[in-house]
């Protein structure tokens, strides 16, 4: 039977992921689109009428609920309050609510006025949704039992969903892996895609490419793999293939990933990526603390030197972005001081430091349950001062060193300084197209930071330096640039 169906993205919280100050520079509204429903929309009856409403970009009105027959909501557990919202709302307009996505695989019992949930892959438990509904036995819950899918089930999005809507959006976004080899003791992605990357086939990744290329695409792209590295031998054999067809439709991408810190050992695979035009990559470094490592059973970080890691990424044309976590229990109270100088040393600008959470159903959540330390369930966001569980060194003492931390880390002259070390030791490679978008975004900054702001010298000395020293990184000190208004803003808001 044909239906009608809505499919909602609720709002992020305004946090460090969420760049709205930045975002406003080049005019979007949003940095990536919804991955997960657009594949989901590619999976349903090809009959059925779809309409997409992000509500990062655009409100939700009552009179798109009553349009559909159904409302499928994803979200990720950040996202949590949001979706409620739009649930609720649903529920009071008499719909079907039909979730799914990491909020729910992990905490679907805290989610009311949901109908069905579908708490796994969906190219398992999709088809038998579908089929339940079609017979008239649709079940409040779908649970994922046996293996976990082959990749070479995932349709390509339906990227059409967002022909008029490219706009809003900073990157696009795809995925040719999930899963992850390793076992991070406070991390939720092997609970939900397991320790065993599987990966598309090269064919299904050009063949995405393709899509978003026709739809008129020009610009970054998100590699949103768990672990883009999680199987060298095939990510060696696609990228071959990805540089070929680069240079055929003359880079009309700029590739970013995140990895792990091992890819520093893989001389052929950064420059493969690096000719395969992927500008960035984001490290899970999380500490330089050996005993804090060895306790969350990040093993792969332990046997090498994290500074050099970093600078030899950075000299293969690959921006490191560094992902950090105080408040392990071998954290002393130095360490704030000690990942500053870090942080400051090896020039990681754009540097996410969050507090130890405890994710539902991790090792970590079942340790600190065990030992009776949980206070509360997790809100999704690292990068604030709400605490979950108790630390070692204690509550006060952990908000007070982060909050000095980042206060630290995004003032003006520390964030400056990373710049200009920056500056120093990356090596670009990528080929970047020059836009309106571009154009727009530096002008706008010139208005706004170059002219208007106390960060004025600054900002024409980390110009003229990009410039003399390394000119070619003058497109991504800008960008650097940009960006920190917004870190500035969340960095207040954290500190007080």
């Amino acid at each position: 039977m044909k239906k009608r169906i809505l499919l909602v993205y609720p709002r992020y919280p305004k946090t460090f992921w969420s760049f709205y100050e930045a975002l406003r520079f080049i005019n979007a509204k949003a940095s990536f689109p919804p991955l997960g429903l657009l594949t989901i929309a590619a999976m349903l009856p090809q009959d059925w009428e779809l309409k997409l409403i992000d509500t990062n970009t655009e409100r939700l009105k009552d009179k798109d609920i009553l349009w559909a027959d159904m409302v499928f909501i994803s979200a990720m557990l950040i996202q949590g309050p949001s979706a409620q919202e739009i649930i609720d709302r649903c529920h009071k307009l008499q719909k079907t609510v039909v979730a799914g996505g990491p909020a729910f695989i992990t905490s679907h019992d805290k989610f009311h006025n949901v109908d069905h949930c579908l708490l796994g892959e969906a190219e398992i438990i999709l088809p038998t949704f579908l089929k339940d509904l079609n017979e008239g036995k649709a079940k409040a819950l779908y649970f994922e039992e046996g293996d976990k899918p082959d990749l070479a089930l995932t349709p390509i999005p339906k990227w059409s969903l967002l022909k008029k809507k490219l706009r809003h959006y900073a990157t696009m976004v795809i995925q040719n892996s999930r899963g992850c080899p390793y076992n991070c003791e406070f991390c939720d992605i092997i609970v939900m895609n397991g320790r065993v990357p599987r990966l598309k086939s090269i064919d299904q990744i050009i063949a995405e490419l393709e899509a978003l290329y026709s739809l008129g695409w020009r610009g970054g792209v998100f590699f949103g793999d768990d672990n883009f590295i999680g199987n060298k031998n095939e990510v060696k054999k696609m990228l071959p293939v990805l540089i070929v067809w680069q240079k055929e439709h003359h880079y009309p991408f700029t590739f970013f990933t995140q990895a792990s810190v091992n890819l520093a050992d893989e001389e052929e695979l950064m420059l493969l990526m690096s000719q395969a035009n992927f500008n960035k990559v984001f490290l899970g470094i999380e500490t330089d603390n050996l005993e804090s490592l060895k306790e969350c059973g990040k093993f792969q970080n332990t046997t090498t030197d994290l500074t050099e890691v970093v600078k030899k990424i950075q000299s293969h044309g690959l921006q490191v972005m560094g992902g950090f976590i105080v408040g392990f229990d071998h954290d002393k109270e130095n360490v704030f001081d000690n990942m500053a100088k870090f942080i400051q040393a090896t020039g990681i600008v754009t540097a996410m430091v969050g507090m130890l959470t405890a994710m539902p159903k991790t090792k970590l959540w079942h340790r600190m349950h065990k030992e009776g330390r949980i206070l509360k369930d997790s809100v999704g966001n690292n990068t604030g001062d709400d605490l979950n569980f108790s630390p070692t060194m204690g509550a006060d003492n952990l908000r007070k060193g982060y909050k000095k931390l980042i206060a630290n880390l995004y003032s003006q002259r520390s964030y400056y300084k990373r710049i200009r070390n920056f500056i120093r030791d990356y090596k670009p490679t990528a080929k970047e197209r020059l836009s309106f978008v571009k154009m727009e975004a530096f002008l706008r900054s010139v208005f706004k930071i170059g002219i208007f702001s106390r960060s004025c010298v600054l900002y024409w000395r980390s110009l003229v330096t990009a410039l003399l020293r390394n000119p070619k990184t003058f497109s991504g000190v800008v960008e650097l640039m940009i960006h920190w208004p917004h870190y500035r803003k969340r960095a207040r808001e954290i500190s007080g």
